[in-house]
Order: structure tokens, then sequence, then C-alpha cells
């Protein structure tokens, strides 16, 4: 019998091609692997809705997928008047919310949208506060099949069996992060846990104190920490295999930074960058790509896997041995870059959508997308890309050297949350309700 579960764990720790285990997938790609998803949709009339799901709370973490489970979390005010503010804005405020929240780690049936379990994590009152566009509960789950693991900030970093059952918890202290130049300006937390091998690696840019660290797991105990020299950032890790190590990748505001996945050891750094960095970086064809979109410096960096040491380019040069090309304009500030086919596509907060050559770095065409603000990271699968507005649409664009719209379709809430694959199906994170779409027989 033993033996059997022994099986039955290890089957459920192995990933398909249908699975989104993560923020932005494998490898925070984005990309759907062999997924088909529709065209066309229209939420308001139901069309190509499978199932809605009402999701209580403010949150715009996004939801990941591991067999026939959609894993999501949430924070739940009890302050009936709290939203997100949605629009182009540069407030550096906080959002004034300082009632007592319950913060929640959920599971829904992929097939039908059926709640199967919920826990509570934690209840109390924030230990810090939010932006007025984010939440207290926006980094995203990440899952192995066995394990689903949730990091709410100063409120702790919990593991859950898939049935439900808490297995561990830790407090990583308070994640003070918000504007540099003022510390009452609190911002909340952005980045999500990211799973390699039997650990779980956390990035913990505050205030002051900074690190990055990664935890058993099984039990919750710490593997390694390594101090970050670093500012407040908002940026999930990256976990990138090359020829002869796995790397972890990380966007910092001094500087980006490579390390070792297995021992947390510094491999390489490169600045300058933006002062604040809220995206994730990508791979593909053999190079690491990060963006910033903070003025004054806004780069672009494509770094060849398997650096070492420090790439900073010299003054004037735009390529290296170590970096393939870069661009010190036109780097995004908060979606996620995307690495499709041969192309590395951008979008901005207020839709710009450009495309360049992944390989070159040449620029093949700059368009903007309709709509006022963009938050969610751009997926892609069948030969287009999705993106999706805080207008509440997702327009599908064709994936190519040469733009195309496809289609305009309706959620009818905002999105802030970055959507996910589920085989042939989109599930989509709205303001107030999470949906599945797929094309009905």
């Amino acid at each position: 019998m033993r033996r059997l579960a022994i099986i039955a764990m290890a089957a459920a720790s192995v990933a398909t091609a249908a699975d989104w285990p993560q923020f932005r997938g494998p490898s925070a790609s984005g990309v759907g692997s062999g997924a088909k998803p529709p065209i066309h949709w229209d939420a308001a009339k139901g069309t190509n809705v499978v199932w809605k799901a009402e999701i209580p709370g403010l949150a715009i973490s996004s939801p990941i997928v591991w067999g026939d489970r959609v894993y999501v979390t949430t924070a739940i005010s009890s302050d009936p008047t709290q939203k997100i503010r949605t629009g182009l804005y540069g407030d550096t405020d906080s959002a004034n919310d300082r009632s007592s929240h319950q913060w929640k780690v959920m599971a829904l049936d992929k097939l039908t949208g059926k709640l199967l379990w919920q826990q509570t994590a934690h209840e109390g009152v924030p230990k810090t506060k939010r932006h007025p566009k984010s939440s207290q509960a926006s980094p995203s789950p990440a899952t192995n099949g066995s394990v689903v693991v949730a990091y709410f900030g100063s409120e702790g970093l919990y593991a859950y069996s898939s049935d439900g059952k808490l297995l561990w918890q830790k407090d990583l202290g308070i994640q003070n992060a918000g504007w540099f130049f003022d510390p009452d300006s609190e911002w909340g937390v952005g980045s999500s846990p990211v799973l390699y091998k039997n650990s779980v690696i956390v990035l913990c840019d505050r205030q002051k104190d900074s690190f990055i660290a990664a935890f058993d797991l099984k039990d919750g105990k710490e593997l390694w920490r390594t101090a970050r020299a670093e500012l407040p950032t908002w940026g999930t890790p990256a976990v990138v295999e090359g020829k002869d190590r796995t790397e972890v990748v990380t966007n910092g505001s001094k500087a980006i930074r490579g390390y070792d996945a297995d021992t947390g050891k510094e491999l390489w750094t490169l600045s300058p960058n933006s002062e604040v960095v809220c995206t994730t970086p990508v791979t593909g064809h053999g190079l690491i790509f990060v963006t910033a979109g903070y003025p004054p410096i806004q780069p672009i960096y494509a770094i060849k896997i398997g650096s070492t040491g420090n790439l900073t380019l010299p003054d004037g040069k735009d390529s290296s041995a170590a970096i393939a090309w870069s661009k010190q304009r036109g780097g995004v500030y908060l979606p996620s870059p995307i690495v499709y086919g041969d192309q590395l596509y951008t979008l901005n907060n207020n839709g710009i959508l450009t495309a360049y050559d992944a390989k070159t770095g040449n620029r093949l065409y700059q368009q903007r997308i309709e709509g006022n603000s963009f938050v969610a990271s751009p997926v892609a699968a069948a030969g287009n890309l999705y993106l999706a507005s805080e207008d509440g649409d997702v327009f599908v664009v064709k994936a190519g050297a040469q733009f195309g719209l496809v289609a305009k379709n309706p959620i009818g809430e905002p999105i802030l949350a970055t959507p996910a694959w589920a085989d042939d199906m989109l599930i989509v994170r709205g303001a107030k309700h999470l949906f599945a779409i797929a094309e009905k027989p």
C-alpha cells in the first residue's frame, strides 16, 4: 500500500502539457502548449462560456491549473466599500483599508467550476497597506500537483495538500514593499512563488533586508537564503534551465541577477535598470529577456543563458559576449513580455503592443490596442496572442511579424489577473468571477 501511495504521489507531481502550475504557466512563459482555445466569446450572452464562478474578495492573483483542478487565492475585506481602482494614473498613495481580512485558498473543479474546498490561511487586519490598483492577495499560487503553495506577503507562506489539508506555514516577516522615497506609501507584495525540484522559491524585496529564499515543499524547512541589496520590487522570478545549471533570474531595481537554483549563489548581475520593476523575465532562443518601464531608464535586455559575472555593458554598447542585444528605451512597466515563435512581444500599460525579432532585437511593428489600461500579462496559444484589458475585454491578435487583430471579446468586468490555459480552455479571472472559456459543441 505504501508503495502504491508513493507511486500515486509521484504521478501527481508530473506536469502535463495541460497543466498551468504557476504565474504564467510553465517557466512563466505564458504559452499554452498544444492548446486550441476559442477565438470568439461573449460572457454576457454566455457564448463559449463553459462556466462562471463567483470569487469573493479583492485579489489580482492569477489562477493556476493542475489536472482537474483550478486554484485561486483571495483576500476578503470586512469593509464592503473597498474596491480596486482601475485606469491609468501615477498615484503613490496607499489604499485606505484597515478592515479585518480573510486570506483564502480555493480549489474549483476545472470542468464545472464547482467549489471543491476552501481554506482560510489567515484572518486579521493587514500588516501592511496596499496600492489602490493592487490587493492583499496579488501573488499567484503555485503547485506541483501534490502541494499547493500560497504566498500572502506579511501574512505568511502556506502549503496545502491538493485536498486542502494545511501541511505547513512560514512567517517571513513584514514585507513592506512600496515607494522607496516614502516608506509610508505601502503598495503590497506582487512576486509569486515558483517551484524548483522539491522546493518553493520566494522573492522578498522590501524597504530593507531584502532576500530570496528556497523552502522544502515537504515541511517548509529553509534550504537556502541569499541577501539582496535591493529596493522593493514586484516581479516574479523565472527558473531558467541551462546546459550545465539551473538558475533563478530576478528583475531588480539596482540590478537584474541570476542565482544558482540549488544553492542560491549569485551567478551574475546586470545594470542599469528602472527604479520600479514589476515584470517577470522570460526565455526563448537561448536568451533571457528582461524588461522594465519606469522612466527614465526603460530597458530591454536579451541575456545569453549560462552567462556569469558582471554583465553590465560598456558605455555606448548595446551588445556583448553575454548580451545578444539591448535597448535603453521601450521597456514596459506592468505586463510581462512574451516570447512566441520568433518574436518577442511587449505590451505597455497604455495598450501599445510592440513586436521584435527575438534574436536580433529589430522592431517589427508597434500598434496601439483599443483599451484604457492593461495590467495582465499576455498569453499565447494556437498562433494567437491573448491580451486582457482592465476594461474587461480580451483582444486576440495574430502572432507573427505583422499586426493583425482577430477578435475583441467582452468579459464584462475589469481584468487585472493574467489568464491561464487548461487544455483547450482559457481561464479568465475578472474582478468578481472566474470564467472558463472554450468552444462549446
